[in-house]
């Protein structure tokens, strides 16, 4: 701005002199020449004004543009400062979410992977299942397990022939009243599997439920006909079911085959519940043994009263011979003070 009015004065000089020139001449010349000094003063004396003010400017400018610097500078690092913080948290955050990722994945693997294996246990399991001969003897080794795991070697056996030539999976060996019971460890799982398949028509379902009530009742029935034979067994007997579910399913949805069952004294029982027929068989086995040693037992005692009533007259006699010995004692003392006595009169007379 300062530079446009400088040269905006040196045009309007240069104007005016030419003007003068135009109208005045050679006469004018003298005063023009005046004129012209005294603008050049003035355009000198502009000329450090502007330059001044330049100066003064650029001094200012430059003063603001490095007070501009400076907070600048300071802005950039603190914003550097929560720049570095945010991707710090940002990292930290972002680590810890990739750690919890990997975490789960491995956990979904280890589940993925226990999922497998449990499918392939569940085909083995249909694999036997679909068998009879198979299920028979999935029955019997886990009711083996069970009964070898909580009852005495000597307290059951196993493939027990009776006396109407029926072959019970099982017999537990009980005294009276309970009697010898007969666990049966095969069950009738040919419907069962239609019963639960949520695919089949609403017809074909009710026809399988029913066939599986069916089979579940004449099973019953068999056990009850082959397997209680009192006095030879207990007035019950046990349906031993291997698999939860048919258990579960029987209870939740077939009252009238647990009121059958429980009419023919047919008990059913799951691997969880037989382990509280087990425990319960034990504690009778306990109790009897405990009772055919009672007679031992009062023995003993009896020999133990005789040993106490020695003991106390042998102790009554040694508490006279301490009485006894005790008097003979202070007449002993008594003699031994007496004749101390004695010597000393005696030295005394000697001295005199």
């Amino acid at each position: 701005m300062p530079y446009i009015i400088l040269i905006a004065g040196i045009l309007l000089t240069i104007i005016i002199v030419q003007l003068f020139r135009q109208r005045s001449g050679q006469k004018d010349f003298l005063t023009l020449k005046m004129l012209q000094d005294s603008l050049m003063q003035g355009l000198q004396e502009t000329r450090l004004q502007v330059r001044e003010a330049l100066t003064s400017h650029a001094d200012e400018t430059g003063k603001r543009i490095e007070h501009l610097t400076v907070t600048t500078n300071e802005r950039l690092k603190e914003m550097n400062k929560d720049v570095v913080k945010q991707v710090t948290q940002g990292l930290e955050k972002s680590t810890e979410t990739f750690t919890d990722v990997v975490r789960r994945l491995a956990i979904i693997d280890a589940a993925q992977q226990r999922i497998t294996e449990l499918s392939g246990s569940v085909i083995n399991l249909q694999q036997i299942l679909t068998d009879k001969r198979a299920r028979g003897a999935f029955g019997e080794v886990q009711l083996s397990g069970l009964i070898r795991n909580v009852m005495p070697e000597k307290s059951f056996a196993f493939q027990h022939t009776l006396s109407n030539n029926k072959r019970a999976d099982c017999i537990l060996f009980l005294p009276p009243p309970s009697g010898s019971v007969v666990i049966d460890a095969k069950f009738p799982l040919e419907t069962f599997r239609l019963v639960i398949d949520n695919m089949l028509p609403d017809t074909e379902k009710k026809a399988a439920e029913q066939r599986f009530r069916l089979d579940i009742r004449k099973h019953i029935q068999d056990i009850a006909e082959r397997y209680i034979l009192p006095p030879e067994t207990a007035d019950g007997a046990v349906m031993f079911i291997p698999a939860e579910a048919v258990f579960a399913e029987i209870h939740a949805h077939y009252p009238d085959l647990v009121e059958f069952a429980h009419q023919s004294r047919v008990w059913m029982v799951s691997p969880t519940t037989m382990m509280a027929v087990l425990t319960s068989a034990r504690a009778v086995l306990k109790d009897t043994a405990a009772r055919e040693e009672i007679h031992l037992i009062q023995k003993h005692i009896n020999h133990l009263a005789a040993d106490f009533s020695r003991f106390q007259k042998r102790m009554e006699n040694l508490a006279k011979h301490i009485e006894l010995a005790s008097a003979d004692v202070k007449e002993v003392y008594t003699s031994a003070s007496k004749i101390t006595q004695r010597f000393g009169q005696i030295e005394k007379v000697e001295l005199e």
